[in-house]
């Protein structure tokens, strides 16, 4: 950190004053100041980049002489900038304000804004990021007693489409978390609870407060804003001048979806894009259909590890990490909405998984798109956006053009495939359309080689050939001459420090020295002594100089330079727009290369794994069974040192469609339940799948309860979240739904989690009747399997060494991982605590309580009613027996009080019953009965 740039302020006093003038910002909020070639922020924020970037406050100083009264002050260099504004929005859910102040005086203002949904600001600074900022505005109409109304509109402002949606919820609002993970929402704009002015505070909306659960439960930023701005009264006005297609505008207002509506007011708003004119009639509206994608929500997206996690190490940690091979920033984000968004039609994964199957058996097409076409293809969605705002310069049309001559080699090599079984797929999905793409911009690609100088890219410059206008034609001519002549001076200068030219020394323009020589650090001494040789700085990659000579030279050429750009931007200007014409085509060509390289990606996943994956066979929705043979968990079989073992699962809706697992700790019951999850979601995104074979029905929804953790800041327990995970199960699942549940009820006492467990478990059978997963170390709940038939118990196998595994002191536990058929009766708690090195009194004392409890229910059982003292025909003999005595005592107690003999006081009826219990040889006889009697 010793580039650190050094605190300088003219004027320190003003700028603490104008600082402590600011108004109050909210902690999410971050304000950054450029001051040129750095940064600097203050105050509160200063603390927090210290702790985030440098990982120390010893880099914070004082601003102002007294350290009491002064401002806490940090620097940053452009670098560091741009890694804290990546690390503010992306990982930390920051806004971001960037303040700059014209011409050096103190009159500083917001220049840029930014937050996690909405970087349209600072695109530039952020460089490729695989996530699109998609924002959300919700809007909410729940009355007593009613189901709550939904209303929301979202947008990703880097591709301009506008996006609407209406639905009803439960009081959980599950639908409206699916519909956050199916967009992958970085940013939710709320209604504020609403002032009081009579106790002067906000009146807390608690419909409105568990939608803010839901939201941070997703990890989503939160923006607050009145509702005043969710009004609808200018939508109509809005929406004409922002939509392509008119009739939208028009018809949108007249439909039902007045909530949305509101809240397309409201993004509309936040977003600021009225603004700016570029925006108007650049906007495409759409309505998004909630059940045209399977639901998951968040419990389930963290339980499959479906997105990198922070403490990810490697990258095969998650789902996204394992598939993303893809070579362009279009097909990374692409990926990520499509891990969010499974399919559920049929038809359509077929049709994913025959362009995939195209890929995986032509390893040379696989390999030509990934090495040499999708690598050099650029995020074309942001460059079309840089034509749209005005923002384009002549080299955003050169990397236009350098997409538009690729083109004609993606269109060889599709036309190169020779199976017709798979020519046909890949012609109508990609060749047909890059071939009209490749038609619409051969304009574009005349235009720019008759007006563009393409050969002086070799140096890095992108200007209009000097053929093209007379005035041009001269300034070139005295550039060439003038380069020339610094070529002479550069071949003088080598000769004369002994330095091979192009290997030790170098003639480079430097973007602050302009044009000047570099020697490698290990030459540079040969300069030190020579006079007419004037270092410029010194860097990690040598040391710049330059000569009197080289100076007048490079003076010369930067003004000439200067003087082409100003009488070539004219034609720049012309050439620019000519090419933002072709924006629209554009940004279709980047969803047809987009998509051609997740499904490239997917393809190298799945040949590249440890055994190759296999094409799942879908059976239509609510039809069919899953079955997967040798299934393996995706992630974790990428892992160093494992030797991943096999399973086979079967779920079938009469047989097997809850399947119970038992089994130690450790013994791989939850890698089990997950990896079918994980299975299932990539089958329905059209990837094939780590089996060795699989065939699966559509799930409309996975739902997962696994690990919950506390939530203690926001007074959620363990149990209580786990709770929260489950009710949202009960209510959201429906028949064609797959439950994951892993260790339900631990959180509280033994007999009420077991009863919750089973109370669970049977309505899941009983009342949604879908495919479920439950792994559990309550081996009492596998006693559903006699009561429901489609419940199946499975346990994963241990070998326990020792010929009395009971008794021997230290009993070897092998783990096999291996699911089988049938109950496991032990957990093997205490051979983990072995395996963690618990110290030996604490594990004996373990075992010596376990065998106390051990004994002690096995007493409680011999004295209960199951008793193993009688069989079950005991058990009936008896009952009947008894219930025969009871009767009689009972018609002799009425036939008493019938003829008026009061003498039926409670000790005569109790004597009556014992005279009857005696007189019966068979019941005194009977094993049952002698367990219970208590007279």
């Amino acid at each position: 950190m010793s580039s650190r740039p050094e605190l300088k302020v003219d004027d320190e006093n003003g700028f603490i004053r104008f600082f402590k003038s600011l108004p109050n910002i909210n902690d999410d909020t971050i304000r950054i100041f450029d001051r040129g070639d750095w940064y600097t922020a203050h105050g509160e924020n200063a603390n927090f980049i210290a702790r985030t970037v440098y990982k120390t406050t010893s880099v914070v100083r004082q601003l102002g002489r007294n350290d009491h009264t002064g401002l806490p002050s940090v620097t940053m260099t452009v670098t560091v900038y741009r890694q804290f504004l990546r690390e503010a929005l992306f990982k930390l859910g920051k806004r971001v304000e960037i303040y700059s102040s014209a011409g050096g005086r103190m009159n500083w203002q917001i220049a840029k804004q930014a937050s996690p949904g909405n970087l349209q600001d600072v695109e530039d600074e952020l460089g490729q990021f695989d996530n699109a900022p998609m924002i959300l505005a919700v809007k909410l109409s729940a009355r007593a007693n009613e189901a709550r109304a939904v209303g929301v509109c979202f947008a990703d402002a880097t591709v301009r489409e506008l996006g609407v949606s209406e639905f009803l919820d439960n009081d959980l609002y599950s639908n409206f978390e699916a519909l956050l993970i199916q967009l992958g929402v970085r940013e939710c704009i709320l209604q504020a609870d609403r002032p009081d002015s009579r106790e002067n505070k906000a009146l807390r909306d608690p419909e409105l407060a568990k939608l803010r659960q839901v939201i941070e439960n997703c990890g989503i930023a939160i923006a607050e804003r009145s509702g005043a701005e969710f009004a609808t009264k200018d939508i109509e006005q809005d929406l004409a001048r922002l939509l392509k297609d008119e009739r939208a505008s028009m018809v949108l207002p007249q439909s039902e979806l007045k909530l949305a509506l509101g809240s397309a007011a409201a993004l509309i708003k936040y977003l600021g894009v009225l603004h700016d004119p570029s925006n108007f009639g650049q906007y495409q509206l759409y309505q998004h259909d909630l059940s045209q994608f399977m639901k998951l929500d968040a419990a389930a997206v963290k339980a499959l590890n479906l997105m990198p996690g922070p403490r990810d190490g490697s990258k095969t940690m998650s789902l996204f990490g394992l598939l993303n091979h893809c070579k362009t920033p279009l097909g990374g984000r692409l990926l990520a909405q499509w891990l969010k968004q499974p399919l559920m039609d049929k038809s359509e994964i077929e049709a994913r998984q025959q362009l995939v199957e195209a890929f995986v058996f032509d390893t040379e097409l696989r390999q030509t798109m990934q090495e040499e076409h999708l690598r050099s293809i650029p995020d074309l969605y942001r460059l079309a956006k840089r034509f749209q705002r005005g923002k384009a310069t002549l080299e955003d049309v050169v990397r236009a053009y350098q997409v538009v001559i690729r083109l004609p080699g993606f269109l060889g090599t599709l036309e190169g495939v020779m199976d017709e079984a798979y020519r046909e797929a890949l012609d109508s999905a990609y060749t047909a359309k890059l071939r009209t793409h490749c038609d619409s911009l051969a304009k574009l690609q005349e235009m720019v080689e008759t007006t563009v100088d393409l050969d002086a890219l070799d140096n890095h410059e992108y200007i209009i050939k000097p053929e093209f206008d007379d005035s041009l034609r001269i300034i070139r001519k005295r550039l060439d001459r003038l380069r020339a002549d610094m070529d002479r001076v550069f071949a003088e200068a080598a000769r004369d420090l002994n330095q091979e030219r192009d290997k030790k020394i170098f003639l480079e323009n430097h973007k602050v020295h302009g044009w000047c020589m570099r020697l490698t650090r290990t030459e540079a001494g040969c300069i030190r002594n020579k006079n007419h040789y004037q270092e410029c700085s010194t860097q990690k990659n040598g040391v710049y100089f330059t000569t009197k000579e080289l100076q007048v030279l490079r003076r010369e050429f930067d003004q000439l330079s200067h003087n082409y750009n100003r009488t070539q931007s004219s034609l720049v200007s012309e050439v620019v727009g000519v090419a933002a014409s072709y924006s629209p085509v554009l940004e279709r060509l980047a969803g047809v290369l987009g998509h051609l390289d997740v499904i490239v990606s997917l393809a190298h996943c799945a040949i590249h794994a440890p055994i190759a994956y296999v094409r799942p066979r879908i059976h239509a929705r609510g039809e069919g069974r899953t079955v997967l043979k040798e299934a393996r968990h995706p992630c974790l079989e990428m892992q160093d040192d494992v030797q991943f073992i096999t399973n086979d699962v079967t779920l079938d809706r009469k047989a097997s469609s809850f399947l119970i697992i038992t089994g130690p700790n450790m013994g791989g019951k939850s890698t089990y339940i997950r990896q079918i999850g994980v299975i299932a979601l990539m089958a329905q995104i059209g990837c094939f799948v780590p089996c060795a074979e699989a065939e699966l029905t559509l799930f409309d929804s996975v739902f997962a309860r696994v690990g919950a953790s506390d939530s203690q800041l926001k007074g959620v327990s363990t149990f209580m979240a786990e709770m929260l995970e489950t009710a949202n199960i009960l209510k959201s699942a429906t028949a064609e739904s797959l439950i994951i549940i892993d260790e339900l009820g631990r959180g509280t006492s033994t007999y009420d989690g077991f009863g919750l467990a089973w109370a669970i478990s049977e309505h899941i059978v009983r009342e949604i009747g879908c495919f479920a997963l439950f792994a559990t170390h309550f081996h009492e709940l596998t006693a559903l399997a006699d009561r429901y038939p489609q419940v199946t118990n499975l346990h994963v196998t241990a070998h326990i060494g020792g010929t009395d595994a009971k008794k021997e002191e230290r009993r070897e536990v092998t783990l096999l991982y291996k699911v089988e058929p049938g109950v496991c009766d032990q957990s093997f708690g205490i051979h983990v605590a072995e395996l963690v090195r618990f110290p030996d009194k604490v594990v004996r004392m373990a075992k010596r309580k376990a065998d106390e409890l051990e004994d002690f229910t096995t007493k409680h059982d011999e004295a209960s009613l199951l008793g193993t003292h009688y069989s079950k025909e005991d058990v009936e003999q008896g009952s009947a027996l008894l219930k025969n005595v009871l009767v009689q005592w009972k018609q002799q107690v009425e036939a008493d009080n019938c003829d008026g003999n009061n003498a039926s006081s409670k000790e005569a009826m109790v004597a009556k019953l014992r005279q009857l219990v005696a007189g019966n040889e068979a019941l005194l006889a009977n094993p049952f009965f002698q367990s219970i009697k208590t007279l």
